[in-house]
């Protein structure tokens, strides 16, 4: 149940001579604007795309090559991103609703730029989504977002899909952990069985999904994934 929020607007400026970036959270109708937090974690950017430019015109044995290549370089980021991520996914989510008390309903390594973060989805009690963004490098809150648009639907599915689970997106997590380092946990609202999602990245960087049972937390391999 993946919901893409807004983290931040960010607005750039660039002046002869320099120029400044500023970038705001909005954390809830009656708050004012604060300032948003950058990840201290980082991973090298790279040349795909100039690569992809570059070998346009070439024939298809090249974008064979070339698709190749950039399976290596998406392993490579991957690998580099989930290697950078010293704060586990538990205990991402755990940061996250001492910030917001709630549900977490999901947690994501994003990219933010040249940046990673930990994006963790909460819903709380009152039916309030936050999306807080948590450091993974040291587990610091960055900042958090409330969504003010009408949620009632999310709010519904994600209800009936934690109705009658025990295990939590903090222990799903833990039981991910075991098949590799997560890097995803999602509340499946869609299947027959309640579950989590949860995708792991190898040292390799390649990638797996898992489904971890919401009442046994029982690890199986995700038959609908195309891998």
């Amino acid at each position: 149940m993946k919901r893409n929020i807004v983290i931040a607007t960010v607005a750039v400026a660039a002046l002869v001579g320099g120029g400044t970036a500023t970038a705001l959270a909005v954390t809830g109708d009656d708050e004012a604007p604060a300032k948003q937090q950058q990840s201290g974690v980082r991973v090298a950017d790279d040349d795909r795309d100039d690569r992809d430019d570059r070998d346009d015109d070439r024939n298809d044995s090249a974008d064979d090559d070339r698709d190749d290549r950039d399976d290596k370089a998406d392993r490579a980021e991957d690998a580099a991103k989930a290697k950078a991520a010293e704060v586990t996914a538990a205990d991402a989510i755990r940061a996250a609703l001492k910030s917001i008390p709630g549900t977490a309903v999901s947690a994501d390594l994003d990219d933010e730029g040249s940046s990673v973060v930990w994006d963790v989805d909460v819903l709380s009690s009152g039916g309030a989504w936050h999306s807080v963004r948590i450091d993974p490098g040291t587990g610091k809150v960055l900042g958090s977002q409330a969504e003010n648009d009408d949620d009632a639907d999310d709010t519904a599915e994600a209800r009936a899909a934690l109705k009658g689970t025990s295990v939590t997106a903090v222990e799903a997590a833990e039981a991910g952990a075991a098949k590799g380092k997560v890097t995803s946990v999602d509340l499946d609202d869609d299947g027959r069985v309640s579950a989590w999602d949860v995708d792991t990245t190898a040292a390799n960087g390649t990638e797996k999904e898992w489904k971890v049972d919401a009442k046994s937390a029982a690890v199986t391999a995700d038959r609908d994934s195309d891998d």
